[in-house]
């Protein structure tokens, strides 16, 4: 026995021991994971884009691997499903939230900048990023994982393992997050496709002053949903109230303040088109407190970052001291057993050509050697600060800005300022995010893996199968989402004309954009469809900003195509008001690319929002969630703070061995809320394919039976969400 085996039993003696060798990685386990992840994939799109919060996957997809195989057991008079099986199902599982988040906090950036985003794209970036993410937590897995095992807990990765330990002893049911699921399936379905009441509730607080002026004070709105709600439970109190005392912050203090002291302006204020007199909270929101809120979350996430240097140095010198280090291969033993090292080379060497010559990508010589150097940097980082603080915590998207920020100088330093610059940047961003992202999930599997005595080598085989499959499904899904939630607005711009035009003819039909050759048949006698081209402006050009066009035949603007994701313009040309993803975090990173590149944004907002940043990291408040709860609509940030006001309530009932250490992530509150936000987040997916059709009119019952009484939504969200989850929160878990 060597040295380093005796170390390792001294500080850990595995569930598993090494010495047994128990059925691991099956082919129905791999099947089970992948179906599993993709689930929990495709809600963790919908949520990434829609608040830029991702949770974790891995304890209910392993809860929900043990009670399946035990039913198929019982079904078929087969033995149960080992320990190993389990931990491969939620491992393989864990991969599509980590690939959710790092394409959904990147990518969509480009279409707010006027390109395309082809599904194929996003696929492409997300196997590389995340194939990457596996790869290079090969060489640091005995580093981190084995090394630091008394210093680096990996909060849900011990928290899975214990749901994983009591599985196997006395069995788990996954009846928990099959309610929570069903619950917000069935409450998104009523309130946002049969809208039986308010999705959104409003209230504005102003007053007419003398002279008749009328004096706004601020607006409260919340869009109360299932998933909201679970998200602010998870998360618990102290963050939900950072990210609603942001919102509170803008909505009744900046948004007020710009008003006021802007309505006696008789012209325009840049960035704005219009007379501050005359907007509403939102369009001050949509005009102003989007580049103060932008500036505020880039610099609040440049902190965080800063604030993680002695550790970022610890871990990259501690990784690449290790990285040289081999596995012993066959020879080792069973838990020791990782992917031989000729794995990480060749996978990263392939990975580089890959970004070189795929078309989908097409990232130059020098830009794939600048991803794959600061993957590899940013994985290191990852992985440790996922061990300390935990995959919630983890500042992967600061680690991004930073990135970009590097990329973009060193691109600006040499000239490449240029519209494709913009994309390359990008390119580089969407493969380190994920690349990190991946990292943080595969650093906790591997954890879980540690404590239950899993083999390293077949986890590290599941997660790349997880991570290839959720890359496939989630470009999907981005780009479905996109076109869906897309509104078709009309503007003209005389004198400027659309260089750049796509192929073929459109038109619109139906309030929706569709082939020329493709439209039905004319609704009235006389009627004739508008021949209309795609154009796209990639950079802003006198008064008309950078997006998406359809132009006429001369190539002038007739209409704006908004997108669906991180758009801003809700009502489409038919007079449908169609409900956008936020999506802002990817919104931040256009905004670094486009500032530092072309260098046309109203700065002076921005640095507002950064010195906001400073000043409340200098009243001892983490500055991050606040920031992104000021760049957030507060109709958001409320829903969650309410989340986090059911978790106080329950905590303050509970027993402190409850509230903290492992069983604090694993609850039966937290399994119901993770339930919550999966049925609400995928109805809201099937919803969105409903109206991409023209088929939500058909269950649309707000014009018959529903209220638009803020009060019937409130009582309905306290009845239908709220009392369901303090009950089933406070309930005891089985001894």
């Amino acid at each position: 026995m060597t040295h380093s085996t005796q170390a390792e039993d001294i500080v850990h003696s595995p569930y598993i021991p090494a010495t047994e060798a128990p059925a691991e990685l099956t082919p129905s386990v791999i099947i089970l994971g992948i179906v599993l992840g993709l689930m929990f994939a495709a809600s963790s799109v919908y949520l990434a884009l829609k608040v830029s919060l991702t949770v974790s996957a891995s304890i209910p997809v392993a809860v929900l691997s043990i009670t399946i195989f035990r039913y198929i057991s019982k079904i078929l008079g087969r033995p149960p499903a080992t320990i190993l099986q389990n931990n491969m199902v939620q491992t393989t599982g864990s991969a599509g939230e980590s690939i959710a988040a790092g394409i959904s906090f990147t990518l969509p950036a480009l279409l707010l900048l006027g390109y395309n985003l082809p599904w194929t794209t996003v696929m492409a970036i997300g196997i590389v990023g995340g194939v990457l993410g596996v790869i290079f937590m090969i060489p640091l897995r005995r580093s981190l994982i084995v090394k630091e095992h008394a210093n680096l807990k990996y909060p849900e990765g011990t928290a899975c393992a214990q749901v994983l330990i009591v599985g196997e002893e006395r069995g788990v049911q996954a009846k928990t997050v099959f309610m929570g699921f069903g619950l917000g399936a069935v409450y998104k379905f009523l309130a946002s496709g049969m809208h039986l009441w308010l999705e959104v509730p409003r209230r504005a607080f102003e007053a007419v002053m003398a002279g008749g002026r009328t004096q706004l004070f601020g607006e409260i709105q919340a869009e109360i949903s299932p998933e909201l709600t679970g998200v602010g439970f998870i998360i618990g109190p102290r963050v939900a109230g950072y990210l609603f005392g942001g919102g509170v912050l803008a909505w009744f203090a900046l948004i007020p303040a710009i008003k006021f002291f802007g309505s006696g302006f008789t012209t325009p204020i840049f960035p704005a088109g219009k007379l501050i007199a005359d907007m509403s909270a939102s369009d001050i929101r949509s005009n102003y407190i989007y580049y103060i809120g932008a500036g505020a979350v880039t610099a609040a996430g440049l902190i965080s970052l800063g604030r993680t240097l002695p550790t970022i140095w610890q871990a990259l010198v501690a990784g690449l001291r290790d990285f040289g280090g081999r596995g012993q291969g066959n020879h080792a033993r069973r838990t020791e057993r990782d992917m031989p090292m000729i794995v990480v080379v060749v996978g990263a060497a392939l990975c580089g050509i890959a970004m070189v010559v795929l078309p989908q990508i097409h990232i130059n010589v020098i830009g794939a050697l600048l991803a794959l150097f600061f993957a590899f940097l940013f994985v290191t980082v990852s992985s440790r600060i996922t061990g300390q603080i935990g995959s919630s915590s983890n500042p992967v998207s600061g680690m991004t800005v930073a990135t970009l920020l590097l990329t973009s100088l060193m691109f600006l330093a040499v000239g490449w300022v240029g519209i494709e610059y913009r994309v390359l940047a990008l390119s580089i961003g969407g493969v380190v995010c994920v690349a990190a992202s991946t990292a943080g999930a595969t650093s906790q599997d591997l954890k879980t893996g540690f404590l239950v005595g899993a083999t390293p080598a077949r986890q590290q085989i599941g997660l790349l199968f997880g991570v290839t499959a959720s890359a496939l499904l989630v470009g999907g899904i981005i780009h479905f989402l996109n076109t869906a939630k897309q509104t078709i607005v009309v503007r003209s711009y005389p004198g400027v004309v659309v260089q750049d035009i796509e192929p073929g003819t459109v038109t619109l039909a139906n309030g929706r954009l569709v082939d020329f050759h493709d439209a039905p048949p004319v609704p009235t006698t006389g009627y004739s469809y508008p021949a209309l081209r795609v154009g796209h402006l990639y950079e802003q050009t006198g008064g008309v900003p950078a997006g998406k066009y359809l132009v006429d035949s001369s190539g002038a603007i007739r209409y704006l195509v908004d997108p669906g994701l991180g758009g801003r313009e809700r009502v489409n040309y038919d007079g449908r008001e169609i409900d956008k993803l936020e999506s802002p975090k990817s919104q931040i990173m256009a905004l670094v690319v486009d500032g530092i590149l072309t260098q046309k944004l109203p700065w002076g907002l921005i640095l507002v929002g950064a010195f906001l940043a400073v000043a409340i990291e200098l009243l001892g408040v983490p500055s991050l969630p606040v920031a992104v709860g000021v760049y957030l609509p507060i109709s958001t940030s409320a829903t969650m703070f309410m989340g986090g006001l059911l978790r106080w309530l329950v905590d303050r009932r509970k027993p402190a061995v409850e509230r903290e250490g492992p069983d604090e992530d694993s609850g039966p509150g937290v399994l119901f809320s993770s339930g919550l936000i999966a049925g609400g987040a995928i109805t809201g997916v099937i919803l969105a394919a409903l109206q991409a059709k023209g088929l939500d009119a058909a269950i649309d019952l707000s014009k018959s039976v529903g209220s638009t009484n803020g009060l019937v939504s409130m009582v309905a969200y306290v009845a239908l969400i709220a009392i369901p989850v303090y009950a089933v929160a406070r309930a005891r878990r089985p001894s």
